[in-house]
């Protein structure tokens, strides 16, 4: 009996253990971060660091992420948050990550050719409209004469928030089909509208100051709104080579675009369920850019 007794407390004990063991492990991987999904050969899932701007585009890459898992590629995105373009193409320039989601073709030919940074596109993403917004009118012919606009102050997203303005009729260009038209290229301004360049993720909290604004989608998805409370929307036609520049696009460093990690990473934002998850997130306004 008493030979029973010790066998008993020795199994008890060999319990306890155990359970004590894989609390300790769990406390350490929640501590330290562990990945504890393993792929076929037990190696961890690969991580792939992505810099994007705000947190808009943050279902659509759990869809990515869906879709990886899905297709068993044990992949692990992990996002990166910015508030400025500028800031993700130097991190990626300087490999602080791998890709970068934050552009369209634009922006980041105009930011490497002015920091000569070795930068290419992988994949494209989707069309975001820019668009004019207000607190005070309902639509752009209630401007007043005199009134204060906001609009980006970065020379490519300056120059598509001026094509915005034109085909409002708020005021006219030199050349309606430039890609960058800068403030000196207006050549009507009626209304005499005072147009103030400003950090665009910021237009939308300026709008009690200001008569108006034009700023790009992300920023009013992650203020709450819809691109749809837009006094004017712009309509983009992915199959009209003018829109081309406007797409937004998959970025890494020139030596890496070949890169078969990333090329997987593509090929599931390339997917039905992205492409679904971009129209829900945006309310149809954002456009996929791809086929699927």
């Amino acid at each position: 009996m008493a030979q029973t007794k010790r066998t008993g407390r020795k199994s008890r004990a060999k319990k306890e253990l155990a359970v004590l063991s894989l609390v300790m492990m769990l406390l350490l991987a929640a501590v330290v971060g562990v990945d504890l999904h393993l792929d076929r050969t037990g190696a961890g899932a690969q991580t792939v660091t992505i810099g994007v701007i705000g947190s808009s585009d943050d279902q659509i890459w759990k869809a990515v992420q869906q879709e990886l898992d899905r297709r068993n590629e044990y992949i692990r995105i992990r996002l990166k948050p910015f508030q400025d373009a500028i800031y993700v193409n130097q991190a990626t320039a300087n490999r602080e990550v791998d890709l970068n989601a934050a552009q369209h073709y634009a922006y980041l030919e105009d930011d490497a050719r002015t920091n000569h940074y070795k930068l290419s596109v992988i994949g494209d993403t989707y069309i975001s409209p820019m668009n004019l917004y207000s607190r005070r009118y309902s639509k752009p012919s209630q401007f007043q004469d005199g009134d204060k606009v906001a609009i980006p102050n970065n020379a490519t997203n300056m120059g598509r928030a001026l094509k915005v303005l034109a085909d409002a009729k708020l005021i006219g260009l030199r050349d309606p089909k430039a890609t960058n038209p800068l403030p000196e290229d207006v050549v009507e301004n009626p209304k005499h509208l005072r147009l103030e360049q400003v950090d665009p993720a910021g237009i939308l909290n300026l709008l009690p100051d200001y008569a108006g604004g034009v700023t790009n989608a992300n920023f009013v998805v992650d203020a709450g709104m819809s691109v749809h409370d837009a006094i004017h929307e712009v309509p983009y036609d992915l199959q009209n080579p003018a829109n081309k520049p406007y797409i937004n696009i998959i970025v890494t460093t020139s030596d890496q675009k070949d890169n078969p990690t990333y090329a997987k990473v593509v090929k599931a934002y390339h997917s039905k369920l992205v492409a679904d998850t971009i129209t829900r997130v945006y309310k149809g306004a954002c456009v996929p850019a791809f086929k699927v």
